[in-house]
């Protein structure tokens, strides 16, 4: 009877030892249910806390524009607001203009542009205590010039949020280079502006701010990442802004919204203190920028940062300084152009607003030519997309965890968060039926190993080098081409990642690029859309053309592009467009 005893008795353990494993499993299973929906709490409290330090903000300020306009009646805003900003910076410098009033006016305008369009993150009340100290850089170029700048531009004392949780009470110990230089300059920084969570997206929603819109039509965004400054300036609520843009954060946002903006050649200015969500990410690069109503704004603004003090504060910048004799050349160029990429093609809109440009610059002497940059899927799948998601968007969805995923970024954060194996699996299924989606699908798993990334920036590098050659081949100054337009209906931004080539493969070449608003959407332009059908009739041209529906009268834009550090070119190839266009116009 020994036998079957010890088996009763190993049977009765088993038991036990299986409800004892049940029971830890449930308590684990209950504690990470816990420890989840405590990560949730604390989310949405952090998000509760961040958006009553904005209301208190501009209730704060609000209060301070009253007792201001109160105690100085005489005051004509309308009058500042109407200036340009080489007009506004040349009445600051000989007195004829006080800071303080300069200062009140735009912050009440900003006020209101916010209300209306949910551009601001936080009203920097330190502005008001900045004109106390101002005259001590009466000589500065924007002396008493108020400015905005893009939420993840450190400014002491303030959140860096990029629209995710992580990211949330943990104010930037010191301003970043370029907030240091503008105040050195006597620009007066005064808010902070939204942009989409994470950064990579060009809509502008996130779930700490919501949802900023368009100043032109409420119905579509003001595009991003970006957008909060595209909005705010748009909108009349500042005259001059900083954004910064790695595939058209910069750009986007400013053809959306009818304004003026420029992305540098990546390292022409200082990126210390501008906060990434990818940092360390080489392969397509990211620069800061000014952002305005007119190209003349954006060179004063380069002018004015392209300073020996910022050379100073960051010895990696190249001291070179603003060429103004580059920018004030009036000598015939030859113009590259093009009209679709072989990509992503145009709205009616877009294309048209090139070839009325294109003909502007032959009456006017230049010398217009064909173009196409080279091998454009192999450099939007295999160079871009895979550069900038190197690491199988493994950080951005890191800095995701802890709290809600903002409707205009959830279509992405879907793709990414497939496994590598079902991305490999579906690529090659649907080689067959889908020119674009497979290739795409491909280049999310991203790099492999570090000798694939070593390979991958050596295939970038000789990109740059065939790109440049073509250029020479062409015999070309600078590039018009398209840029993404006009402004998108709601939740199409995430959705329609592809049609970035029209601006991130500058990026990619690190090619100086701006934009400039030269036409709107006509009752024509909305007719020809209806028998819009793209490159390839896939489910991106049908989308395309579904995002930029019900845009009559909305702004669009041409894009200027240069070879890097011909920063000065491109923008005197920007000040030509808007002359000859604003000419045509009268």
């Amino acid at each position: 009877m020994q036998v079957p005893d010890r088996l009763l008795h190993a049977v009765n353990l088993e038991r036990r030892t299986a409800a004892l494993l049940t029971t830890a499993a449930c308590g684990v299973g209950a504690l990470l249910l816990l420890l989840r929906t405590s990560g949730r709490r604390a989310a949405t409290e952090q998000i509760q806390r961040a958006r009553s330090r904005r209301s208190d903000n501009v209730q704060q300020a609000e209060q301070a524009v009253l007792r201001y306009k109160q105690a100085h009646p005489s005051t004509d805003s309308d009058q500042i607001l109407s200036l340009s900003l080489s007009e506004l910076a040349k009445q600051l410098q000989d007195g004829s203009l006080s800071p303080d009033d300069v200062l009140y006016s735009y912050m009440e305008k900003a006020l209101a542009t916010h209300k209306k369009l949910n551009c601001c993150t936080e009203i920097l009340l330190e502005s008001f205590d900045q004109l106390k100290t101002l005259g001590s850089n009466k000589d500065g170029l924007l002396y008493g010039v108020p400015v905005s700048i893009k939420d993840n531009l450190s400014y002491q004392g303030h959140d860096c949020t990029c629209g995710v949780i992580p990211n949330l009470d943990k104010p930037a110990p010191k301003d970043s280079v370029l907030v240091e230089v503008l105040k050195k300059q006597g620009a007066i920084p005064f808010v902070k502006t939204n942009l989409p969570q994470a950064l990579l997206n060009y809509d502008c929603s996130n779930p700490i701010y919501g949802q900023t819109v368009n100043p032109h039509n409420a119905q579509k965004t003001s595009g991003g990442s970006s957008g909060g400054e595209g909005a705010l300036i748009g909108g009349g609520g500042s005259i001059l802004g900083i954004g910064t843009d790695i595939g058209g954060s910069i750009r986007i946002p400013s053809s959306f919204c009818g304004i003026c903006g420029f992305k540098p050649t990546s390292g022409r200015l200082s990126s210390q203190g501008s906060i990434s969500i990818n940092r360390g990410q080489k392969s397509v690069l990211s620069s800061a920028g000014p952002m305005a109503r007119d190209v003349d704004s954006l060179a004063l603004f380069m002018q004015a940062l392209l300073c020996d003090h910022m050379f100073s504060l960051d010895p990696t910048v190249p001291p070179l300084p603003f060429n103004l004799q580059i920018y004030q050349s009036s000598r015939p160029l030859r113009i590259g152009y093009l009209e679709n990429d072989g990509y992503s093609y145009p709205s009616p809109s877009m294309a048209r607003s090139v070839r009325e440009v294109k003909a502007l610059l032959e009456e006017a002497g230049h010398t217009l030519v064909p173009y196409s940059p080279p091998k454009i899927n192999y450099a939007v799948t295999e160079l871009i997309l895979k550069g900038v998601l190197a690491d199988g968007a493994t950080s951005i969805i890191q800095k995701l965890k802890g709290g809600p995923v903002d409707p205009c970024l959830r279509p992405q954060v879907q793709m990414y968060s497939v496994p590598k194996w079902l991305k490999k699996t579906l690529s090659f299924l649907l080689k067959p039926f889908s020119p674009r989606i497979p290739a795409v699908l491909q280049a999310l798993c991203g790099v492999g190993s570090v000798a694939d990334l070593w390979e991958h920036h050596a295939a970038i590098e000789d990109y740059i080098s065939e790109t440049v050659a073509e250029w020479r081949r062409c015999n070309i100054d600078v590039l018009l081409c398209p840029v993404i337009g006009p402004a998108y209906n709601f939740l199409y931004c995430g959705q329609l990642t592809s049609v970035v080539s029209f601006t991130m493969l500058y990026n990619l070449l690190n090619f100086p690029a701006g934009v400039v608003p030269v036409s709107t959407v006509t009752v024509e332009d909305e007719e020809e859309l209806k028998h819009f059908q793209g490159n390839y009739q896939d489910t991106w041209d049908k989308l395309f053309k579904e995002a930029v529906t019900g845009a009559e009268g909305l702004p669009v834009g041409v894009q200027c592009v240069a070879l890097p550090w011909q920063d000065e070119l491109c923008l005197r190839f920007m000040k030509e467009v808007e002359r000859l266009v604003e000419q045509n116009r009268k």
